[in-house]
């Protein structure tokens, strides 16, 4: 049965890597929706090779020459623009919404998705960190099924027992009523010891601390082994991506931040490992390619064919493992913080690291103060307890008016541009 798809952040590296895929079968799955930011002959030019019924531009400037381009080539295509327009799509009619927008602003089309009751694959980390707890509640109640594009979440996805292969209670079972079989964890995974959440360590693994504050935009967004958009790569650099991905991991599979130990890989063979009671420990490898990922969660719950180049293990020869320096990566500690308390506190981190990295891909703020400008900025950002819609958005819009104001005077304009740039698209 062919299955209809939407991407919002098509014009992206996961969106792009996602259409990849869907090439290799056509015969499963059929474009229905796009949408980018503001690359509006990306756009086009997917617009015309998959032919989808709607086409959304976050920019309206962009949405209004893609509309025009659309026109002049004959499409069915529909054009929209902003946000409604992205609403609008997230919750239409595809069987599959595929969440790549990146930063807060996929938030709401993230939510729109998972209330639509779809199959939800989530590629961006920053709904999850600011409302994780409030989606995946979404999605038992509206009988969505959410699973973890990002390799690492995706490979713990895999080493988890299946969901209806684990004990539960009667009230667990209303709860889950309803809702697709399969659906990352609604309750903490039985057997479970702890989660190795592994990373390669960015492209400053082995720097000296004395030259951190020498990095560059260019030399921070190459990265090792991912071939990834630019606020990611930086978040990979200063392992705030790690940080996030422990955010998100509690919310995913129901488990506390003490129950996850972040473990530098270099090689990024091992995407992430689960280890059980009884001293099991399972380990999902791969080629560093997000094909994989991606086909496993388009096919889910059967396999379906990548493109990915196969692992060779003897070419691989060694696989390293070595702990985090706590000096080096410090963003690993301000997340964990915000894990453990809660509430608003990681909407305000992922706002304040959003903006801290604009301001240095904008070459307005030095690589090494990026940790520092967010940890102030989460020390006199007001947190709250509760973390509901308004509450999770409130948050954030203060935390980015808190860490503009912290910035180095004279560089705060540099970064709103920046700031729209960095989102997919």
């Amino acid at each position: 049965m062919t299955r209809s798809v939407a991407i919002l952040g098509s014009t992206g590296s996961i969106g792009v890597s996602t259409l990849d895929v869907i090439r290799r079968h056509p015969d499963k799955y059929r474009v229905t929706g796009l949408s980018g930011n503001q690359n509006w002959a990306a756009m086009r030019r997917q617009c015309d090779e998959f032919k989808p019924e709607l086409a959304v531009m976050a920019a309206p400037a962009a949405g209004k020459r893609l509309a025009a381009a659309v026109a002049a080539m004959n499409l069915h295509t529909q054009v929209r623009s902003g946000a409604e327009g992205l609403s609008e799509l997230a919750g239409g009619g595809a069987d599959i919404v595929v969440c790549g927008i990146v930063g807060a602003a996929g938030l709401h089309s993230t939510l729109a998705a998972v209330r639509g009751g779809k199959k939800v694959l989530i590629a961006n980390k920053e709904p999850l960190v600011m409302l994780g707890p409030l989606i995946m509640r979404e999605a038992r109640t509206h009988g969505a099924t959410v699973i973890p594009l990002d390799s690492e979440h995706n490979a713990i996805f895999q080493c988890l027992p299946p969901p209806q292969l684990q004990p539960q209670s009667q009230p667990q079972l209303q709860a889950q009523e309803g809702a697709q079989t399969g659906a990352c964890a609604a309750h903490r995974p039985v057997g479970i010891r702890r989660i190795l959440l592994t990373g390669s360590g960015g492209p400053f693994r082995q720097l000296p601390l004395a030259d951190f504050h020498r990095v560059t935009a260019a030399q921070a967004c190459a990265h090792p082994n991912w071939d990834m958009g630019p606020k990611i790569s930086v978040d990979s650099a200063t392992m705030m991506n790690k940080g996030l991905e422990l955010i998100e991991a509690c919310a995913l599979f129901a488990v506390r931040a003490d129950d996850i130990e972040i473990v530098i890989h270099p090689q990024s063979v091992i995407h992430s490992m689960v280890e059980y009671a009884d001293g099991s420990m399972l380990a999902q490898l791969s080629s560093p390619d997000m094909r994989v990922p991606i086909a496993n969660a388009l096919g889910w719950p059967q396999r379906i064919d990548s493109g990915a180049r196969r692992l060779d293990l003897l070419a691989c020869a060694r696989l390293d493992f070595a702990a985090p320096d706590g000096q080096r990566f410090p963003a690993i500690a301000l997340a964990r913080e915000a894990a453990r308390i809660g509430g608003t506190l990681p909407a305000a981190m992922n706002a304040a690291n959003e903006v801290a990295v604009a301001a240095f891909l904008a070459d307005a703020l030095r690589f090494d103060r990026i940790p520092l400008l967010v940890e102030r900025t989460m020390q006199q950002t007001e947190a709250t307890s509760d973390c509901d819609l308004d509450a999770a958005l409130a948050a954030d819009r203060q935390a980015r008016r808190r860490c503009q104001e912290l910035l180095p005077r004279g560089r705060r304009c540099q970064t709103a541009a920046t700031a729209a740039m960095v989102s997919t698209g």
